[in-house]
Formats: C-alpha cells, sequence, structure tokens
C-alpha cells in the first residue's frame, strides 16, 4: 500500500504532508517553493510509493470555489502530466486550514517568531487536509 499525501498550494509556496505506509497517521513533511514542486513530488515518488496526493480546495463560506483556484487547477494538471500516471488526485476541502494552523501553533507553545513562518504555517495546514481526509474515508468504511 502506497502513501497517500497532501498539499496545501500556494503561490510561492507549498506545504506537503505524508502519511506513514499503513496510512494510519500524517505528518508534515515539508514546505517548497510552488515552482519546485513538480520536481520535488517526481523525486518524492521515485523513492516513496504514493497512491494519491490529496489537494487542498479553497471555497468559501457558501461551498463555493474560491478564486484561487484558477491557479491552482493548472498547477494540479501539470503535475498530473509529470508524475506516474497510477497517482490519484482528489481534491478535499481546506476551509479553515490556516486558522486551525494558527491555533496548533499557538496550542503547542509555539513562539511567535516561530508563527510568523509561513512555510510552517502551510506544512501544518498541509497535514490537517490530510488527517481531515484520512477521517472522512474512514468514516465510508
Amino acid at each position: 500500500m502506497g502513501r497517500l499525501l497532501a498539499i496545501d498550494y500556494g503561490r510561492r509556496r507549498t506545504g506537503i504532508a505524508v502519511t506513514d505506509t499503513l496510512r494510519i497517521v500524517a505528518t508534515g513533511l515539508t514546505t517548497v517553493r510552488s515552482h519546485e514542486l513538480g520536481t520535488f513530488l517526481k523525486d518524492y515518488v521515485s523513492r516513496e510509493p504514493v497512491d494519491a496526493i490529496i489537494v487542498g480546495y479553497p471555497t468559501d463560506m457558501r461551498g463555493n470555489e474560491s478564486e484561487s483556484m484558477r491557479y491552482i487547477r493548472p498547477a494540479i494538471e501539470k503535475l498530473r502530466k509529470e508524475l506516474p500516471a497510477g497517482i490519484e488526485f482528489v481534491f478535499y476541502d481546506e476551509r479553515f486550514t490556516s486558522v486551525l494552523a494558527h491555533q496548533a501553533m499557538l496550542a503547542g507553545g509555539m513562539k511567535k517568531s516561530d508563527r510568523r513562518d509561513k512555510a510552517i504555517v502551510d506544512e501544518i495546514s498541509a497535514t490537517i487536509i490530510l488527517n481531515d481526509y484520512l477521517q472522512s474515508i474512514s468514516y465510508k468504511s
């Protein structure tokens, strides 16, 4: 069984989280510059089996697609072409993940200077997306 990988895609940076091989625990992996995402993922999937990439799907309060999908969708299509054909891409609602990431940082006692590091916020957001996705599929089983 391959890992699940989640990305919180942004114009400048992309947070990345991954599960263990049993798909029990999601952990933050890293944050990369968005223009380097394809290279990073190609290298990662060449070393680790990945079955699916869960992509944060930004929506507004009514559940409508966010304006940022106009740059996320083309980036994901480019990744689909660059990565092996067997990897599934799943869009998953990412509402409030940045807020939850900041709350987790506060609850964890992270220093204020570290909480300002947007790369950490992006990685934590990707982890939240992946944990939420794991919970949603466990309820379906």
